[in-house]
């Protein structure tokens, strides 16, 4: 049986973590300040596992990022997700092309544009591509 890992954590981080928990802007990071708040609190990664729901392995690992880098290490990092299939600046102009040529018939743009690109991709994703290109509309 390993040994329990508690951190000590100064005033200044507890605050910082606390108004992390507290307004965040994501679920993930709400979470990982929890995770640390409630180590910092003297239970074990195993406990806080269990009461966040997740494994003891990803507690540990939080851990050591924090340790680490501080509340920074607790943000989620760029990159993450999958990448979009259709670029902005590269196929903008494909799409907007294909859609004026097939105005009434978005799946004979999205056919055309799946030659041209030579990338598959379903209709949803074509109309919220299409969405992320409109102007947003000023008053």
């Amino acid at each position: 049986m390993g040994k329990t890992r508690i951190l000590s954590l100064t005033a200044e981080q507890q605050k910082d973590l606390e108004r992390g928990y507290r307004s965040g802007k994501s679920h993930g990071f709400r979470k990982r300040c929890h995770l640390v708040l409630l180590n910092g609190e003297g239970r074990g990664c195993k406990e806080v596992g269990s009461i966040l729901d997740t494994n003891q392995v990803s507690v540990s690992h939080w851990l050591n990022r924090f340790e680490e880098e501080g509340i920074e290490g607790l943000m989620t990092k760029p990159g993450r997700g999958r990448k979009p299939l259709l670029n902005v600046e590269q196929d903008a102009a494909s799409v907007r092309k294909a859609v004026e040529q097939e105005r009434q018939r978005l799946s004979q743009a999205k056919a055309i544009l799946e030659d041209e690109l030579d990338k598959r991709f379903s209709l949803k994703t074509l109309k919220r591509f299409l969405k992320s290109l409109a102007a947003p509309i000023s008053a």
